[in-house]
């Protein structure tokens, strides 16, 4: 498979409740599915939003609501939906859990490596970055979630490691959108790739959202763009532009490993 559309769900997320939260996710899906979608990419912790003062009550397992939903919607389409949710892990702590469910079953799991700030405190960060290889659609995704889209190894090992595909989900607040852009930007050129960077828009306590979520080619052109209101973002993208852009600029050939 050398095309496929995609639909990023750039969505408010009501904090700490997961049923109003489903129900507008599963709402938003459906319309991308109806419009041609394959592979629907959710915001970080959509279902929950950073649930701080209630994350024993907010956090789940993969047999939980939000995972079970997702399952049903992803098996009932045929489709890839890839997203985060709270796990609740032993002894307290939680992981910022990555999933790539595809057609009904949990293809890939990616736990958080870089929790950010506040998140430390809550958070046990994951020890593996390695993409998420799917079983029926041919497609190789390399996930990576908010804070690390500042961190150029994520993007750079994944690429590195065959994805045809890097996934940014995120939580990404205000005043940080130009940061967001450039970041977003620039992962997709310096790894020749495309890129879904979803971010979540609305507000959450004292903190806002700016939306901005991007989808860029493995060129570098930016296919699709929001602005803050909700919104989906639909895109047939096609991963057989990375061997050719690849092919003219020979960033991959031309590293010194030698030397870094």
């Amino acid at each position: 498979m050398t095309q496929i559309t995609v639909a990023c769900i750039q969505m408010d997320v009501r904090l700490c409740h997961t049923g109003e939260n489903l129900l507008k996710a599963i709402s938003m899906a459906e319309q991308a599915i109806s419009k041609g979608a394959r592979l629907v990419v959710l915001p970080e912790v959509f279902s929950t939003g950073f649930c701080y003062e209630r994350m024993e009550a907010s956090a789940e397992t993969i047999t939980g609501q939000t995972v079970s939903t997702l399952l049903d919607f992803s098996l009932k389409h045929d489709c890839v939906i890839v997203t985060s949710i709270i796990e609740k892990g032993f002894t307290g702590r939680y992981h910022n859990l990555g999933l790539c469910i595809e057609s009904g079953e949990i293809t890939g799991t990616y736990r958080k490596t870089h929790p950010f700030k506040r998140e430390r405190q809550y958070f046990s960060a994951g020890d593996e970055i390695s993409p998420i290889r799917l079983r029926n659609h041919d497609l190789v995704i390399g996930l990576e979630i908010c804070y690390e889209l500042r961190f150029p190894e994520v993007a750079r090992k994944l690429s590195l490691s065959g994805s045809d595909i890097l996934i940014t989900i995120a939580e990404f607040p205000n005043p940080r959108h130009n940061i967001w852009r450039t970041l977003a930007l620039a992962r997709a050129i310096e790894n020749q790739i495309p890129h879904i960077a979803c971010n979540r828009t609305g507000e959450s306590g004292e903190t806002s959202f700016f939306g901005g979520s991007v989808i860029v080619s493995a060129s570098g052109e930016i296919l699709q763009e929001a602005g803050e209101e909700e919104c989906i973002l639909l895109q047939v993208i096609d991963t057989g532009e990375t061997a050719e852009v690849r092919a003219a600029i020979t960033v991959f050939q031309d590293r010194r490993e030698d030397i870094y």
